[in-house]
């Protein structure tokens, strides 16, 4: 199929799956009406309506737990790419129960001999340490040590978070003569509790970071992460003490972005399994529904999934990595994993297109010409 039509039977089977998991059982994640525009916003405006708020009227169903939303018979839907240039339809599903893989039958007829089907399990952040296990450091391949000049790739988190990736460098248009770090807002917020001027550090606590020696910079935006309505991106921002960067590390500047069609040949540099290569399995992926301990279950929609080439693409602690292709442009901002649905069952990840990353954080990447 071209690329228009399978996004038109992509919506009609979205439809259709969203019907047939009414159907088959309670616990589907409610979609409130259109998906929303991409927003950012300091992180104290979580408390009234930002990252991690749920809405004062909504009732209590309209947020269900991590735990009943991976159970319901709901299904993540795109675009997988075809040797011959056009498209299938990627079914995702998490849990082997036996009403979702009723609906999955039903989808997978309806799509035809181009459905892609994969279990993945349960989606989670990337990022899930837990700071009082000091183990996981000794097991990664990354850069899990103070680093100084920063770069990309290394350890990082909010003061009270355990440890992700420093993705990027970015700069606000407005202000040229500032430099911020990318990653994930569970990377470098962590909480609702986080509030503007939070300290980062790098390593982050999991691999040992501690103040003053290890600051790096402040916390300053988020991106609105909502229970209850569809999610478009999960970033933050820090505010860096210093300007002396390495923008070169490890493949030189990565100064442009592209959108993903499919099939592309990618790489990451991340604190845990440092630099892996992928290929992108799945495009426009929507309903993907993570996991989050302190969020609950939040749904996202437009997401790219890779697969690793040998071995899984990421792990724990590669939260905030950037996503580029071969010839250096930066496709996306990685964010979660699957339990299972890659090679050897090893697991998918899932990144944010980078321009929707950079448009909702109102931000460039710092490496670009101006």
């Amino acid at each position: 199929m071209e690329r228009f039509a399978a996004r038109k039977m992509k919506e009609q089977l979205a439809d259709f799956a969203r019907e047939l998991g009414e159907r088959y059982g309670p616990g589907t994640p409610s979609r409130a009406g259109a998906r929303p525009r991409a927003q950012a916003a300091p992180p104290s405006d979580v408390r009234t309506g930002g990252a991690g708020a749920r809405p004062a009227d909504a009732p209590p169903e309209a947020t269900p737990s991590a735990a009943d939303a991976v159970r319901a018979p709901t299904l993540a839907l795109g675009l997988v790419p075809r040797p011959d240039g056009g498209y299938g339809i990627a079914v995702r599903y998490r849990l082997g129960l036996p009403q979702a893989r009723a609906v999955v039958r039903r989808i997978a007829d309806e799509a035809g001999p181009d459905a892609d089907v994969r279990r993945t399990g349960r989606i989670r952040p990337l990022s899930e340490l837990d700071p009082r296990r000091l183990a996981p450091t000794s097991q990664a391949e990354g850069e899990t040590h103070h680093v100084r000049p920063l770069r990309p790739g290394i350890s990082i988190g909010h003061i009270g978070v355990t440890a992700g990736t420093l993705g990027a460098f970015v700069r606000r248009p407005e202000e040229p003569g500032e430099l911020y770090a990318l990653s994930n807002y569970h990377v470098l917020a962590g909480s609702p509790q986080a509030i503007p001027g939070d300290v980062v550090l790098q390593p982050g606590p999991a691999d040992g970071g501690l103040m003053p020696g290890d600051r790096v910079g402040e916390l300053t935006r988020v991106a609105t992460l909502v229970a209850g309505e569809v999610c478009a991106t999960d970033a933050a921002i820090a505010l860096l003490d210093s300007s002396q960067v390495d923008h070169t590390y490890p493949v030189g500047r990565v100064a442009r972005t592209a959108r993903p069609l499919g099939g592309e040949t990618v790489e990451k540099v991340g604190r845990t399994t440092a630099v892996t290569r992928g290929r992108v399995t799945a495009i426009e992926l929507d309903d993907v529904v993570v996991g989050y301990e302190d969020l609950g279950a939040l749904s996202f929609d437009d997401q790219v999934e890779i697969e690793g080439n040998e071995g899984p693409f990421s792990r724990g602690g590669d939260s905030g990595a950037l996503v580029y292709r071969e010839d250096g442009a930066a496709i996306g901002l990685l964010f979660a994993g699957s339990e299972s649905g890659g090679q050897g069952g090893r697991g998918l990840t899932y990144a944010n297109p980078i321009d929707v990353v950079l448009e909702t954080m109102e931000v460039e990447l710092a490496a670009a010409e101006r």
